[in-house]
């Protein structure tokens, strides 16, 4: 599975419904689960982005249908991070030429 760090920001109606932030979590752990997808970790932050996530899935087309999906719902926009483990980092490297 590819490791991805998603970062978002409220958008109006996000910020507006703040609330519910954590239920929207959730709701984010349910999609990701169907979608085949892993949330591993949901944190808010300060500064420029409010979220960030890091989900696992098994390819870039699961996580972006999750992402325009979770876009749909027009609380949040986000912005993906492709992240790579050290082993992986190793595999990367050793394709250099």
């Amino acid at each position: 599975m590819a490791t991805y760090i998603v970062l978002g920001q409220f958008t109006d109606q996000g910020i507006k419904n703040v609330a519910d932030t954590i239920k929207r979590a959730e709701k984010l752990r349910e999609m990701g689960q169907k979608a085949g997808a892993a949330i591993k970790e949901v944190y808010w932050t300060l500064g420029h982005y409010d979220i960030a996530t890091i989900v696992e899935a098994p390819d870039d087309a699961t996580l972006t249908a999750l992402l325009l999906s979770v876009g749909k719902l027009g609380n949040v926009r986000t912005q993906t991070l492709r992240a790579f483990s050290a082993a992986e980092m190793q595999g990367v490297l050793g394709r250099v030429q």
